[in-house]
């Protein structure tokens, strides 16, 4: 099997490390590099590729995805009220001219 295959991936997998690609992705992060970041997320997670059979059952390690919402959550609470308060107005301003 050569480097980067990934068909020893479940369908799961495959699933899962498409869809963090994707947030990777629209935060600016370059195609090739939120694909390797995301591979390397899913890999953390569920132990690598699985249809071979060797170590299933293994329970999951979700401190990965855990430890992104607690970024995301510092990062928001950094900022001062007044930023905060600021940005709340103006989407709601955009999500009234949007409405229609």
């Amino acid at each position: 099997m050569p480097r980067g295959d990934k068909s020893a991936y479940t369908d799961k997998q495959k699933r899962q490390a498409e869809h963090i690609e994707e947030g990777y992705e629209d935060r600016g992060v370059p195609k090739k590099e939120a694909e390797s970041r995301a591979w390397a997320t899913v890999n953390k997670s569920s132990g690598g590729g699985k249809k071979s059979g060797s170590g299933r059952g293994q329970a999951e390690n979700k401190a990965p995805a855990k430890k992104g919402g607690q970024k995301g959550g510092a990062a928001s609470a950094a900022r001062p009220a007044s930023a905060r308060s600021a940005s709340a107005k103006k989407a709601a301003a955009t999500r009234a001219k949007n409405k229609s």
